[in-house]
């Protein structure tokens, strides 16, 4: 998970008017513009936001806190998108980042 939320997050400034274009749903644009908040500015928000989520996971940093940001984010994805065949990446995540979520640390089998 940590590379995927880096790589995105890092794309989203390499890349920004392709988020914008293919990956944010029109009305959430409405909304966005409702609020005053231009589209690219929440496309860098959004990138601040994976790489802080990756690094946290690559560093070992908050790692309950970040699951449970990482689940509400990736339904709001699957929501806002619909299951498809991108979407299906996101449903493995989701229950990579309820493993972490629940896991009980460092117990011996």
């Amino acid at each position: 998970m940590t590379f995927v939320f880096l790589w995105f997050g890092i794309d989203k400034f390499i890349n920004p008017e392709y988020w914008v274009n293919a990956w944010l749903p029109s009305w959430f644009q409405g909304i966005l513009a409702g609020l005053g908040i231009e589209n690219l500015n929440f496309i860098y928000i959004n990138g601040i936001s994976e790489i802080v989520i990756g690094l946290g996971f690559l560093f070992n940093l908050f790692i309950k806190l970040f699951a449970f940001l990482t689940i509400l984010f990736l339904l709001f994805v699957i929501f806002s998108f619909g299951l498809n065949e991108v979407t299906v990446r996101d449903v493995g995540l989701i229950g990579a980042a309820l493993a972490l979520l629940f896991w009980n640390g460092r117990k011996k089998f």
